[in-house]
């Protein structure tokens, strides 16, 4: 038996050890792995994850059952004897050895950068120390917002910026490229991406560096080359990787120009006895920083190793990459940049939608060479498998809005859709006939899919063309669907998350379970949002019953049913709004919206709005928001009913109902319709004999108008048939389906839901009337039940210890006599 020595145990080594031991069936191979890190191989590419929640054991890759050394990495190499020497002093003598050692972050020579509170992010330790460093910061007894300064904005500065928002930090992220994701995304794509992150309360600074890092009373500050110093807690450097090749130049083997131990087709190095896979390898010079190609200079070696012939050629690596970064897509793949000679570049920039895209083609315009996707990726798996091959349709309608829509009916069986794993669609259909029904049998036979996760949606488009009916499951956490979860709970009496993933789900949940879980719960009456373990369900804005504004402070909208407002209301919020300087707009809803508040103060401020009458509007929530009226027969010579009285009414009943998406309502008092009825989630408008219902209308991207529900109904009448509607949408419906949606979804459509809920045909209507008479009769106001637990008050506690100090980290301007952001402030000169 001949001994294989694998040196580096990240997810490349791991792979490699894999492919070894799937092939060797004749047991060649003795296999010993040594790592530097004490942890065994987990996924690096999910490493954010872990802040998210995610175990550690959860990220720990599938043990290989080898004979593995972790915590004493290699110190040298000695070729002529054929052995490898650790820290500790012990020795391996090897017949191959493999170096997988991957990379080391590249942290600029600035002066400070060894400070406490700086640090990389690469590892699960890295990730450890970040998090104490930040909830150190968090509890600090001082005012202002707890920031933090990501050095790089690529792939993983942006990782890196998301995690750092979710331990509570406020992030800024200097580029020293003149756009975000240089690597992936070209000027026009980077533009937009730097909008789009912008809105999601993260301040970008492009074109710039950090020339050094200082201290200044117990915080660190950064200089950048344009003068401008940022306050920050924490600071983290992830402006790249070198490969780790210490151990490769300490032996003699040659080493690429811009560093990476040189290899050739086979992975092997100038030393027939070692090979290297990863990004310490440099095949022809270049060193490749992403999974996929990894993977695949680890089916090589392993190949070779076991007798075959396989090879790497370069012009074949692919190097695209698409993810979901602080709610934006990215992705880019093939010639993305357009370094084809002559290659054409086809561009649709809408600004308005936020979305970017661009193919590139060959100079006759019949070939696919690659393409930049922000904002909206759903077509890359399609698109990303089709290059090299010739354009189904014309590229401008390949990516247009509203153009050709292109199934994977276009792909040749050829096209790899898992470009991490290089399977086929061939490769997939093959599965598929042979059985593998559904996605987890498709991984576990084919390999796609298990790696970035980036083909899924493609291999569910494949199980639907070949007849293969896709589930419906909410995630890969729970196999059943929203509705049938909401089932199972209501049915169960189950009141907790983790009691319904133990008993009807795996795993421990992730960002798209988790909220509908949390709106299932709040919808049959299962307390207040905070409570207990519901708290660590809720979305951002949840999270503080507030709406989280572009610049990290937060909208504050009491609820003001129907509009109608006394004096004395009015007089108390313009207090509230001129104590805590907040800016102030009466919306399209009829409410009024205060703009500016910091977290510490919410509570203060709820405290003023709940003494004066008034409670939450749940502009945060996926719930009702507003019935919108007219002023009717009160006020109007037209009206023919009373429409201020029927819209305070609803929105008293409704109040604080979650459901799978926002909801909205508008009552008119007569056919002229000036509450906008008919582009509500449910409206009504008033005849001579009743009131008219109407359903299913909404704005958003796509606007439609809501369908004639019921006629002329008495007012009892019709608040039953609302009853009915909204707790069978919030039965039925899928996670952040809004009502239209909802219908045009449904079988049968308008005339089913008709059926249901007026003619009773399932025999369910006094089940749903009694449900929501359930939610009225249980209802409490959410702002109210912080203000009297001192345990969900908590959540404010770090920020409450000066509630009447200025946040010098919030700056405003006045305009129109108000306040408004300048934008992220931790700035001096």
């Amino acid at each position: 038996m001949k001994d294989l020595v694998v040196v580096g145990n990240g997810m490349v080594g791991h792979r490699l050890v894999s492919a070894v031991r799937d092939r060797d069936t004749a047991g060649e191979w003795r296999v010993t792995v040594i790592g530097e890190e004490t942890r065994a191989a987990y996924d690096r590419v999910a490493l954010s994850s872990y802040v998210d929640g995610v175990s550690a054991e959860e990220l720990t890759l599938p043990e290989l059952g080898v004979d593995a050394h972790l915590g004493d990495p290699v110190a040298s190499i000695d070729r002529a004897a054929r052995t490898v020497r650790t820290a500790a002093g012990r020795e391996f003598r090897y017949d191959a050895l493999v170096l997988a050692t991957g990379s080391v972050p590249f942290v600029p020579p600035v002066p400070g950068k060894d400070l406490p509170n700086c640090f990389v992010y690469r590892t699960l330790d890295d990730l450890d120390a970040i998090t104490a460093a930040a909830a150190a910061a968090m509890a600090a007894e001082r005012p202002g917002r707890r920031s933090a300064v990501v050095v790089g904005g690529g792939l993983l500065g942006l990782e890196a910026a998301r995690a750092l928002r979710l331990l509570g930090l406020s992030p800024q992220v200097v580029e020293i490229a003149p756009r975000l994701m240089p690597v992936q995304v070209d000027e026009g794509g980077g533009a937009v991406l730097r909008r789009l992150v912008e809105s999601e309360d993260l301040q970008v600074r492009c074109g710039v560096s950090v020339t050094g890092i200082s201290e200044d009373r117990g915080r660190l500050v950064a200089t950048l080359s344009d003068g401008v110093e940022l306050d920050a807690d924490v600071v983290v450097f992830s402006a790249g990787i070198r490969p780790a090749d210490a151990l490769a130049r300490a032996a003699g083997l040659p080493v690429g120009e811009r560093g990476g131990v040189l290899v050739d087709e086979r992975c092997r190095t100038r030393d027939e006895a070692i090979w290297a896979v990863g990004e310490v390898a440099a095949l022809e010079g270049r060193t490749y920083g992403l999974v996929a190609p990894g993977y695949a200079m680890a089916e090589v070696v392993a190949d070779r190793l076991l007798g075959g012939q396989a090879t790497m050629v370069p012009d074949d690596i692919d190097m695209s990459t698409q993810l979901k970064m602080l709610g934006v897509d990215v992705a880019s793949f093939g010639d993305a940049h357009a370094t084809t000679p002559d290659a054409l570049e086809v561009v649709v920039n809408d600004p308005v939608a936020g979305t970017y895209a661009k193919l590139v083609v060959s100079d006759d315009a019949k070939t696919l060479l690659g393409g930049v996707l922000v904002g909206d990726a759903s077509k890359y798996g399609t698109l990303r498998a089709l290059v090299g091959q010739p354009l189904p349709a014309d590229p401008v309608a390949m990516i247009a809005p509203g153009g050709v829509e292109l199934g994977t009916d276009a792909l040749p069986d050829s096209a790899q859709i898992c470009t991490c794993n290089a399977v086929t669609k061939g490769a997939i259909c093959s599965a598929i006939d042979d059985g593998a029904h559904d996605v987890p049998a498709l991984k576990a036979c084919t390999r796609a899919g298990t790696s970035c996760g980036s083909c899924v949606p493609t291999l569910k488009k494949l199980l639907a063309q070949q007849g293969v009916e896709v589930s419906k499951a909410l995630c890969e956490h729970f196999d059943q669907s929203r509705a049938e979860l909401f089932e199972i709970v209501a049915g169960t009496g189950i009141r907790t998350f983790s009691e319904l993933i133990a008993r009807h789900g795996r795993g421990r949940g992730c960002d798209l379970c988790k909220p509908a879980v949390a709106s299932i719960l709040a919808s049959l009456g299962s307390g207040h949002v905070h409570d207990g373990e519901q708290a660590t369900l809720q979305d951002t804005n949840d999270h503080f019953l507030a709406n989280m504004q572009r610049n990290g402070t937060y909208s504050v909208v009491p609820r003001i049913p129907g509009g109608e407002i006394t004096p004395e209301g009015l007089i108390a919020i313009g207090e509230v709004a001129r104590d805590f300087d907040l800016y102030t707009k009466i919306t399209g809803g009829q409410r009024i919206d205060l703009f500016g508040a910091r977290v510490e103060q919410l509570p203060a401020i709820w405290r003023r709005l709940v003494d004066a009458g008034f409670e939450s509007g749940h502009a945060y929530g996926k719930a009702l928001r507003t019935v919108k009226s007219c002023v009717g027969t009160t006020w109007c010579r037209y009206g023919v009913q009373d429409s201020v009285g029927l819209a305070v009414a609803l929105e008293l009943r409704y109040r604080g109902l979650r459901s799978p998406h926002k909801l909205k309502s508008g009552v008119s008092g007569c056919a002229r319709e000036c509450a906008e009825a008919r582009s509500k989630d449910f409206g009504i408008i008033a005849t001579e004999n009743g009131w008219n219902l109407y359903v299913g209308g909404n704005g958003g991207f796509t606007p439609r108008h809501a369908d004639l529900l019921a006629s002329d109904l008495d007012t009892e009448t019709l608040v039953k048939i609302i009853d009915r509607f909204l707790m069978f949408y919030i039965r039925t419906a899928d996670r952040l389906q809004r009502t239209a949606a909802w219908i045009e979804g449904m079988e049968g459509g308008l005339d089913h839901l008709r059926a249901v809920i007026v003619d009773d045909s399932l025999g369910i209507c006094a089940d749903l009337e009694a449900a929501m008479d359930a939610h009225v009769g249980n209802y409490a106001d959410e702002w109210r039940g912080v203000l009297e637990d001192e345990e969900k008050l908590a959540r404010f506690v770090s920020f409450v210890n000066a509630p009447d100090t200025p946040d010098p980290l919030v700056r405003t301007r006045r305009e129109r006599g108000q306040p408004v952001p300048v934008g992220m402030p931790e700035v001096r000169r």
